[in-house]
């Protein structure tokens, strides 16, 4: 099926590793979709082998860590070295995301975790250095990030407005 890749199981499954993909055994996610832990296993790793699931990184409270400082660089370069450039800056101390910008001038955003301020100095000027143009930065106070529950809503036929808990068995 080449117009959509996943069927309704694969995106259960996918909803339900994006919650908990250190913690959800194959065993609990076949619980949770009505079929066998191995049909749960080859299930995953058909979807890692087709690039569909690319990894499965940890997510880090970066202060607890003692890195309190989370800085957001929006940087300016041409177009035709964007993808150069964003592997580039990965290599720039505290680089921990680069996300690329499909048009415009504000065209790399930069994420930068850090000690003190000396160091979002020191990850400045190696940004510039590397022929970026930063066009701002913020400090971030928070981010919040949510699985995307479209996975979740086409198996369970919920509506965007009423979500409701994984754990809930469907009816």
């Amino acid at each position: 099926m080449v117009d959509d890749p996943l069927d309704n199981l694969d995106r259960r499954i996918l909803h339900l590793l994006h919650l908990d993909a250190r913690g959800a055994s194959d065993t609990d996610i076949a619980t949770e979709t009505d079929v066998t832990g191995t049909t749960v296993h080859n299930r995953i790793k058909e979807l890692e082998e087709q690039g569909i699931i690319i990894g499965y990184n940890p997510e880090i409270d970066y202060e607890a860590a003692g890195y309190p400082m989370r800085v957001l660089f929006i940087c300016s370069t041409d177009l035709s070295d964007r993808s150069k450039m964003a592997e580039q800056a990965l290599g720039v101390r505290g680089v921990v995301n680069v996300r690329e910008m499909l048009a415009g001038e504000e065209n790399l955003h930069v994420e930068v975790v850090a000690e003190a301020t000396s160091d979002v100095k020191e990850s400045t000027e190696q940004l510039h250095d590397l022929g970026l143009r930063i066009v701002s930065s913020d400090i971030l106070a928070e981010e919040h990030v949510q699985p995307w529950n479209h996975f979740h809503q086409e198996v369970a036929g919920e509506d965007a407005e009423s979500p409701t808990d994984i754990g809930e068995s469907e009816e």
